[in-house]
């Protein structure tokens, strides 16, 4: 096995773009899916103390581990709460009491730390074929793609500026267009007073331990469906946007790490968090940075920030919910483009499986949902049974120690 390259010495100028592309990570994150965290402390009876406790320990659990990995292997693993979890609980919660529910979190959590250390994960990962992983990719990050634009019979004002604004600086300076129209989007909102801050308040948040208890009921319903659903519809896809733009770091600490994170946390209410899939793309692509060797610095700065965040508990995550959807919507498929294209371009390079991949695109941007299941699952399931009908059983594909960079695949 090939030692691992020593790290690209880091000077100032590499530091804006990965930081920004944390940044928006994070803010996609709070602006996109967190609003289903309060529907389901809502949901369950929560008090303020609960619910802050809460954001206050998925928003550490996620910024430190996503911390310790980015900078223990180089490479940037952006870690994050599960989505699909959040919204089974908003319908699980109003039938499981709260302390059942912790318990639950914590069982699943277990599960996921043996998962990791078992090793079986990696295998799998390690058995889909590349052109399968990217049309997976493609499939789940098009409605970002599309959300970009879609806005515009909304908002054409603002998602006009975003376009506009996103073309010229690719045209002009490529390296600034996403750090442009953030900074021009929260211009163009400010002056229209769209985003008001005049009445926030730093207010660090408390947390607040809740004895576990544990019951069947709770086993069979909470904690099995959350360990499957975010097993299929956070790490399988989360792992696959690494291993699409040439990172290599094994599954099995991350699944280890998160998994151990998350058992740690659940007493203050974290439901669950791992790697990251469609806020990690932000940080893993291009836009990040041209050098694959400096994006782990956008691991770095989106850990920090989650920390920020959960530091001053509900205040910050307000902030970024106060966004307009259409400018998360926007900001979101516009950094995603390059990730999106270069998904499309790898799913379709290899003839041999370029049916199979794109079934699968096509299959995973349908987001089929069936037995409380989402649609990455099924993309992946149904692309993987069109290749083996189509060209055999899958490769089993060796990874090596070192990041396989843009240049060298070239």
């Amino acid at each position: 096995m090939s030692p691992r390259p020593p790290p690209s010495p880091v000077c100032l100028g590499d530091l804006t773009h990965p930081i920004i592309a944390g940044l928006i990570s994070v803010i996609v994150n709070y602006g996109g899916t967190f609003i289903l965290v309060f529907q389901a402390a809502k949901i369950a009876g929560l008090s303020p103390e609960l619910t802050a406790s809460w954001v206050w320990s998925i928003s550490i659990g996620v910024g430190l581990t996503g911390l310790f990995l980015s900078l223990r292997y180089r490479e940037p693993i952006i870690t994050a709460w599960s989505t699909p979890a959040a919204a089974f609980l908003v319908t699980a919660l109003a039938t499981t009491p709260y302390a059942e529910a912790i318990g639950a979190y914590m069982i699943s959590a277990a599960a996921f730390v043996v998962l990791g250390l078992s090793g079986y994960f990696e295998k799998v990962i390690r058995l889909i074929p590349p052109g399968i992983a990217s049309g997976l990719l493609a499939g789940i990050l098009l409605q970002f793609g599309i959300g970009a634009f879609g806005g515009a019979s909304v908002d054409p004002w603002l998602v006009g500026l975003l376009i506009a604004a996103y073309v010229a600086l690719k045209r002009f300076s490529a390296r600034y267009a996403v750090v442009g129209i953030l900074l021009l989007g929260l211009a163009f909102l400010l002056t229209q007073g769209r985003v008001d801050l005049s009445g926030l308040k730093l207010v660090f948040a408390a947390p607040v331990f809740s004895m576990p208890e544990f019951s069947l009921n709770a086993l069979l319903s909470v904690a099995l469906p959350l360990f499957l659903i975010t097993l299929t519809g956070q790490y399988m896809p989360g792992m696959l946007v690494l291993r699409n733009d040439g990172f290599k770091t094994s599954a099995n600490p991350i699944v280890t790490v998160t998994g151990l994170g998350s058992l740690i946390m659940a007493p203050f209410g974290s439901h669950a968090f791992n790697i990251a899939a469609i806020t990690a793309a932000i940080a893993t692509g291009r836009e990040a940075h041209e050098d694959p060797s400096k994006r782990w610095i956008a691991g770095i700065a989106a850990g920090c920030f989650y920390v920020l965040v959960g530091v001053f508990g509900v205040t910050l995550a307000a902030v970024f919910m106060a966004f307009p959807a259409t400018f998360i919507t926007t900001l979101a498929g516009l950094a995603l483009l390059g990730t999106i294209g270069g998904s499309l371009a790898g799913a379709m390079a290899d003839p041999t499986s370029r049916e199979a991949a794109l079934i699968t695109f096509l299959a995973s941007a349908a987001n089929i949902k069936l037995l409380g299941i989402g649609g990455a699952f099924w993309g992946l399931l149904i692309g993987g049974l069109a290749y083996v009908v189509l060209n055999g059983p899958m490769p089993y594909r060796a990874t090596t120690d070192h990041r396989v960079t843009e240049a060298a695949a070239k």
